[in-house]
């Protein structure tokens, strides 16, 4: 593959980093709203739950986006040395 198509990969990658970085602070704030709200103690469980569950799989996919672009970057550096 060509350098520039791995600078376009990096650029990607690191536009879905932030996009999935802003969608995990988004859904803290939405469950933290709910949490607030909720009446009833089980609701309330519930919701946190919820919400642990939904930052562990942000981060996971944030862990692999980050590994991606680590690859994109070795990926970069290896067709440069070749040039």
């Amino acid at each position: 593959m060509s350098l520039e198509y791995y600078k376009k990969q990096m650029v990607d990658l690191r536009a879905r980093l932030q996009k999935e970085k802003d969608a995990k602070k988004k859904d803290n704030e939405r469950y933290a709203a709910l949490i607030k709200s909720a009446s009833l103690p089980s609701s309330k469980a519930s919701y946190r739950k919820s919400k642990i569950d939904h930052a562990a799989s942000h981060d996971r996919q944030i862990e692999s986006i980050k590994r991606s672009i680590e690859t994109c970057k070795d990926n970069i550096a290896r067709e440069r040395k070749r040039k």
